[in-house]
């Protein structure tokens, strides 16, 4: 009598769930990453001065993007997608530069496209190499940019506070009252939440000042009755991308950071899935995000990444299965060509995310710190040089903007940028005084992306 041979066990990664669990499971990953997701396109679409209908394009058009990216990095096709639990959302590290972009004459919407597809470009060239720059993006290189994309960021939480830097009764109290409100509830859920209530705690805050601001006749609704219920999401609605140098070359610059942050998560989630992720996923991984970038700027939108708070929510929910992910995935295609619902959004009076601003944008630089928290300041007592040097470079151009009034016209879009002279001078400092190995580097991305919960 033959012995029964058991058929092989199904990797928890690869473990295909009932339908109803896959769509709960899915949705609740779509309602974790929400909240930032339509943050990026509200805050672009302001500082451009779009009219509510634009902005609920570019929202739509977000979470279109956020499901293609998704499935690709899912689903997983030929040399693209690391095929693990992950949902892709546009990046908080790209925004700062975005809205440096904005503010260039001549660049516009079709400018920051244009850098966008350069950067996923860049990105698909360089996804092989990124090992080798490791070594120039330590943790204390890394943690001291994102601080200072933090406190960059912080300045538009404040004028969403206030009302919108345009409001002529900028810093009413009405405005400052319901910012306080919807900080305080998101507080009040953050403490007295648990699980999937504390994840989604943004969002929650949100939905209910946005409430109070419908109950007191702060909304415009109108224009919401020519929405259509269903559209498809079309590449270029918003012209032919331009090309400009300083923007691209700053696009170049978000892709590498992000793909530092994105090695690290990597390698985060394959030991929490217990999958071994190697050198050749990593590359299928990042070839994703560069990927999920380059669609980004084709369809209207902005650069992409493995979202952080979505891999901890894997660790929260102990499900392994990216077939999760790839419900959710197909719950944001579906949510991007909602456009009434993108109206919606876009009506959102700029005093409630105000509060919600607070909590996202000083995350960012909270995070920054918890990554500088991991850096060793006794075997390397110049880290704190570098750290020190770079945030106050950094500051220059939000305490004294004329600082660099000498410069060339060319130039001032990177002495203008905050972000920028922290990058360079955190990567040259760092050079200067440390010899990063690459093992190191690869330990410090681990620690990066379990600092990174909110980026």
């Amino acid at each position: 009598m033959s012995a029964i041979v058991s058929p092989p066990a199904v990797h928890p990664v690869d473990e295909v769930l009932p339908a109803p669990r896959l769509f709960a499971l899915g949705l609740q990953h779509v309602l974790v990453m929400y909240a930032n997701a339509v943050a990026v396109p509200l805050i672009i679409g302001a500082a451009l001065k779009l009219p509510k209908e634009q902005i609920a394009m570019l929202i739509n058009a977000d979470l279109f993007a956020c499901g293609i990216a998704t499935l690709v990095q899912t689903i997983g096709f030929g040399p693209f997608g690391i095929r693990l639990p992950v949902i892709m959302g546009v990046t908080a590290v790209s925004i700062s530069p975005m809205l440096a972009m904005a503010a260039m004459p001549g660049v516009g919407l079709t400018g920051i496209y244009g850098a966008v597809i350069v950067g996923g470009l860049f990105g698909l060239c360089v996804a092989p190499f990124v090992r080798h720059v490791l070594r120039f993006f330590p943790a204390v290189v890394t943690g001291t940019i994102i601080t200072m994309i933090g406190i960059v960021l912080m300045r538009v939480g404040v004028n969403w506070a206030g009302g919108g830097a345009a409001a002529a009764d900028f810093g009413a109290a009405g405005y400052l009252l319901v910012a306080a409100l919807v900080l305080g509830i998101i507080l009040v859920v953050i403490r007295f939440g648990t699980g999937f209530l504390a994840n989604t705690a943004v969002l929650i805050g949100v939905i209910a000042g946005y409430l109070v601001t419908v109950a007191l006749g702060w909304t415009d609704f109108s224009g919401i009755q020519a929405e259509p219920w269903l559209r498809v999401v079309l590449p270029l609605q918003f012209g032919v991308p331009t090309f400009h140098l300083i923007p691209c070359l700053t696009m170049c610059l978000v892709v590498t950071i992000v793909f530092i942050e994105a090695t690290g998560m990597f390698l985060a989630l394959g030991a929490m899935t217990g999958r071994e992720v190697g050198a050749e996923d990593i590359k299928r991984g990042l070839r994703a995000d560069a990927l999920g970038t380059l669609i980004g700027g084709v369809f209207n939108t902005f650069p992409y990444v493995s979202y952080s708070q979505n891999i901890g929510l894997v660790g929260v929910t102990n499900v392994y299965s990216r077939w999760v992910c790839v419900a959710g995935g197909i719950i944001m295609l579906a949510l991007g060509m909602v456009p009434k619902l993108a109206f919606v959004v876009a009506t959102v009076p700029q005093c409630v995310l105000g509060g919600a601003g607070f909590i996202m944008f000083g995350m960012v630089a909270a995070t920054g710190i918890k990554i500088l928290k991991q850096v060793d300041y006794v075997k390397a007592p110049h880290n704190t040089l570098v750290v020190a040097i770079s945030i106050g470079f950094g500051l220059i151009p939000i305490v004294a903007p004329n600082f660099f009034r000498i410069m060339p016209a060319e130039l001032k879009p990177i002495f203008g940028d905050g972000i920028i002279l922290t990058s360079i001078a955190a990567v040259l400092l760092n050079a200067y005084f440390n010899r990063t190995t690459q093992e190191e580097a690869a330990g410090d991305a681990v620690l990066a992306a379990e600092g990174a919960s909110h980026i």
